[in-house]
């Protein structure tokens, strides 16, 4: 009696599937070149540090690198300008600002690395703005 062994090819009902695919992403990440990653991402990483997001703003148009993220961290800034209204506020106000600086601390680290972290709701206003 000749026995034949299943395999997942053979045998339909197999549970196991290979899939070569890999998991999408949620949003778009642009790519940058390493060179200019490497060569600006310290000035691109002032876009996170309050008022001196203007300075990656005039002085890099140049870096695409340097330049979203100065885009992204004016977003932040624009939401920390508007949510000073609301951050005296006891616990909800002093939430939302503690929740705004740890975003602000995470994008500063991710730039330092040289990635690109959009940040949820606030990140994708800054293209629909064209400085």
């Amino acid at each position: 009696m000749e026995q034949t062994n299943p395999t997942p090819e053979n045998n339909p009902g197999s549970q196991q599937s290979q899939s070569s695919e890999a998991p999408k992403m949620a949003t778009p990440v642009t790519h940058f070149d390493a060179k200019d990653i490497e060569d600006n991402k310290f000035v691109a990483a002032l876009s996170y540090v309050s008022i001196l997001v203007f300075i990656p703003l005039i002085l890099k148009k140049d870096s695409k690198y340097a330049y979203e993220h100065a885009k992204q961290g004016l977003m932040i800034f624009i939401a920390g300008l508007i949510g000073s209204f609301v951050f005296w506020i006891p616990v909800i106000g002093w939430i939302l600002g503690l929740a705004l600086f740890i975003v602000d601390v995470i994008a500063l680290v991710k730039c330092l690395q040289g990635e690109f972290w959009e940040v949820p709701g606030i990140g994708p206003l800054r293209n629909k703005f064209n400085l």
